[in-house]
């Protein structure tokens, strides 16, 4: 199994990116996708999850916007009016995490490489 993450980079305050994930070797339908990110010396925080419904926390809601294709195995994250404070190493994951859990990275099974967001001020 394989996660490819694409699409990060830099962008000022208020820009949009959008990321993709694509993945090999499982059916991407009978699986969850999760979207984390990372900054250096913090813990990975759960972004957003796609099953059957969407999941975001709390300070990208409303900015950020989960979708899948299954047929072409992607996933993406839309992320739009992006802060300072979004700035990360964006990952996607693959899982079956419980809903309650889907925030937890120790819930998925595969990992992406992780593409750089960098949004300035």
């Amino acid at each position: 199994v394989q996660l490819q993450a694409s699409g990060g980079g830099l962008v000022q305050a208020g820009g949009s990116l959008r990321l993709s994930c694509v993945v090999s070797g499982l059916r991407l339908g009978d699986y969850g996708i999760g979207w984390f990110r990372q900054v250096p010396g913090k813990e990975r925080e759960g972004v957003s999850y796609i099953r059957t419904s969407t999941y975001y926390r709390d300070s990208v809601k409303g900015r950020f916007t989960i979708s899948r294709d299954n047929a072409k195995n992607t996933v993406y994250l839309q992320m739009n009016s992006l802060k300072p404070e979004d700035t990360a190493v964006y990952f996607c994951a693959v899982g079956r995490p419980v809903l309650s859990a889907w925030r937890a990275s120790t819930m998925y099974y595969y990992w992406g490489q992780g593409t750089q967001v960098t949004v300035s001020s």
